[in-house]
Protein backbone atom coordinates (compact mmCIF):
# COMPACT_ATOMS: atom_id res chain seq x y z
CA UNK A 1 0.00 0.00 0.00
CA UNK A 2 1.40 3.36 -1.06
CA UNK A 3 0.14 6.90 -0.44
CA UNK A 4 -0.38 8.38 -3.93
CA UNK A 5 -1.91 11.78 -3.24
CA UNK A 6 -4.27 13.79 -1.09
CA UNK A 7 -6.92 16.12 -2.38
CA UNK A 8 -9.58 18.49 -1.23
CA UNK A 9 -12.58 19.49 -3.31
CA UNK A 10 -14.86 22.45 -2.83
CA UNK A 11 -18.55 21.94 -3.44
CA UNK A 12 -21.08 24.32 -4.91
CA UNK A 13 -24.80 24.37 -5.48
CA UNK A 14 -26.89 21.41 -4.28
CA UNK A 15 -29.91 20.35 -6.26
CA UNK A 16 -32.15 18.24 -4.03
CA UNK A 17 -34.33 15.96 -6.11
CA UNK A 18 -35.95 14.58 -2.97
CA UNK A 19 -37.06 11.22 -1.65
CA UNK A 20 -37.15 8.42 -4.21
CA UNK A 21 -37.16 4.65 -3.80
CA UNK A 22 -33.45 4.40 -2.94
CA UNK A 23 -33.39 7.37 -0.55
CA UNK A 24 -32.99 11.13 -0.88
CA UNK A 25 -31.34 12.04 -4.18
CA UNK A 26 -29.33 15.20 -4.70
CA UNK A 27 -26.65 16.48 -7.04
CA UNK A 28 -23.74 18.63 -5.89
CA UNK A 29 -21.31 20.48 -8.19
CA UNK A 30 -17.53 20.17 -7.73
CA UNK A 31 -16.15 23.73 -7.97
CA UNK A 32 -12.40 23.24 -7.50
CA UNK A 33 -9.71 22.03 -5.15
CA UNK A 34 -6.09 21.05 -4.78
CA UNK A 35 -4.17 17.79 -5.27
CA UNK A 36 -0.92 17.25 -3.35
CA UNK A 37 1.29 14.26 -2.80
CA UNK A 38 4.20 12.14 -3.82
CA UNK A 39 2.71 10.90 -7.14
CA UNK A 40 0.22 13.56 -8.28
CA UNK A 41 0.17 17.33 -7.72
CA UNK A 42 -2.19 19.83 -9.27
CA UNK A 43 -5.74 21.05 -9.01
CA UNK A 44 -9.30 19.79 -9.13
CA UNK A 45 -10.98 21.44 -12.10
CA UNK A 46 -14.37 23.14 -11.61
CA UNK A 47 -16.18 20.50 -13.63
CA UNK A 48 -17.93 17.46 -12.25
CA UNK A 49 -20.20 16.58 -9.42
CA UNK A 50 -21.55 14.12 -6.91
CA UNK A 51 -24.81 12.28 -7.60
CA UNK A 52 -25.53 11.50 -3.96
CA UNK A 53 -28.15 9.26 -2.38
CA UNK A 54 -28.88 9.47 1.36
CA UNK A 55 -30.22 6.06 2.38
CA UNK A 56 -32.80 5.51 5.13
CA UNK A 57 -30.08 4.06 7.40
CA UNK A 58 -28.24 7.40 7.37
CA UNK A 59 -25.49 6.27 5.02
CA UNK A 60 -24.93 8.35 1.89
CA UNK A 61 -23.79 6.66 -1.32
CA UNK A 62 -21.29 8.82 -3.22
CA UNK A 63 -21.17 8.74 -7.03
CA UNK A 64 -18.55 11.30 -8.09
CA UNK A 65 -17.01 12.38 -11.40
CA UNK A 66 -14.15 14.90 -11.41
CA UNK A 67 -11.05 15.92 -13.38
CA UNK A 68 -7.58 16.67 -12.04
CA UNK A 69 -5.14 18.86 -13.93
CA UNK A 70 -1.58 18.05 -12.85
CA UNK A 71 1.21 20.58 -12.31
CA UNK A 72 2.70 19.48 -15.65
CA UNK A 73 -0.51 19.84 -17.67
CA UNK A 74 -1.88 16.29 -17.71
CA UNK A 75 -5.59 15.62 -17.28
CA UNK A 76 -6.72 12.74 -15.09
CA UNK A 77 -10.36 11.65 -15.07
CA UNK A 78 -11.48 10.51 -11.62
CA UNK A 79 -14.58 8.42 -10.88
CA UNK A 80 -15.35 7.20 -7.41
CA UNK A 81 -18.03 5.51 -5.43
CA UNK A 82 -18.07 5.47 -1.69
CA UNK A 83 -19.93 5.94 1.56
CA UNK A 84 -20.47 8.85 3.93
CA UNK A 85 -21.86 8.26 7.40
CA UNK A 86 -24.54 10.87 8.17
CA UNK A 87 -25.43 9.11 11.43
CA UNK A 88 -28.36 6.88 12.30
CA UNK A 89 -30.79 9.82 12.08
CA UNK A 90 -29.11 11.30 8.99
CA UNK A 91 -32.01 10.57 6.63
CA UNK A 92 -34.61 12.21 8.88
CA UNK A 93 -32.35 15.16 9.63
CA UNK A 94 -31.69 15.70 5.93
CA UNK A 95 -35.45 15.69 5.23
CA UNK A 96 -35.83 18.43 7.88
CA UNK A 97 -33.04 20.47 6.31
CA UNK A 98 -30.72 19.95 9.27
CA UNK A 99 -27.07 19.42 8.38
CA UNK A 100 -24.60 18.68 11.13
CA UNK A 101 -21.55 20.99 10.97
CA UNK A 102 -19.27 18.24 12.28
CA UNK A 103 -16.99 16.33 9.88
CA UNK A 104 -18.35 13.09 8.48
CA UNK A 105 -16.15 10.08 7.70
CA UNK A 106 -15.84 9.22 3.99
CA UNK A 107 -14.57 6.03 2.35
CA UNK A 108 -14.05 5.85 -1.41
CA UNK A 109 -12.79 3.59 -4.17
CA UNK A 110 -11.52 5.91 -6.94
CA UNK A 111 -10.69 4.84 -10.49
CA UNK A 112 -8.31 7.12 -12.39
CA UNK A 113 -7.78 7.38 -16.15
CA UNK A 114 -5.24 9.33 -18.18
CA UNK A 115 -3.67 9.24 -21.64
CA UNK A 116 -0.69 11.38 -20.62
CA UNK A 117 2.59 9.39 -20.87
CA UNK A 118 3.70 10.36 -17.34
CA UNK A 119 0.45 9.12 -15.81
CA UNK A 120 -0.36 5.90 -17.66
CA UNK A 121 0.33 4.07 -14.40
CA UNK A 122 -2.97 5.40 -12.97
CA UNK A 123 -4.90 3.25 -15.48
CA UNK A 124 -3.44 0.13 -13.85
CA UNK A 125 -3.66 1.11 -10.17
CA UNK A 126 -6.34 0.00 -7.72
CA UNK A 127 -7.02 2.84 -5.29
CA UNK A 128 -8.90 3.44 -2.08
CA UNK A 129 -9.31 6.61 -0.07
CA UNK A 130 -10.23 7.78 3.40
CA UNK A 131 -11.46 11.24 4.15
CA UNK A 132 -13.87 13.61 5.78
CA UNK A 133 -16.54 16.04 4.71
CA UNK A 134 -16.71 19.54 6.16
CA UNK A 135 -20.31 20.71 5.58
CA UNK A 136 -19.82 24.13 7.16
CA UNK A 137 -17.30 25.07 4.45
CA UNK A 138 -18.71 22.93 1.59
CA UNK A 139 -15.53 20.86 1.27
CA UNK A 140 -14.30 17.27 1.30
CA UNK A 141 -10.74 16.04 1.84
CA UNK A 142 -9.19 12.63 1.11
CA UNK A 143 -5.96 10.67 1.31
CA UNK A 144 -5.73 8.21 -1.59
CA UNK A 145 -3.65 5.04 -1.59
CA UNK A 146 -2.68 2.54 -4.27
CA UNK A 147 -2.45 -1.21 -3.85
CA UNK A 148 0.16 -3.03 -5.87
Amino acid sequence: IEHLFSFNATLGTRHVIGPVGEGIRLNVYVTGGEVTGPKIQGKVLPVGGDWLTVRRDGMAVLDVRATFETHDGALIYVVYYGLADFGEDGYENFLKGEVSPSPRPLRICPRLSSSHPHYLWVNRTFCFGVGQSFPERQEVAYDVYGVS
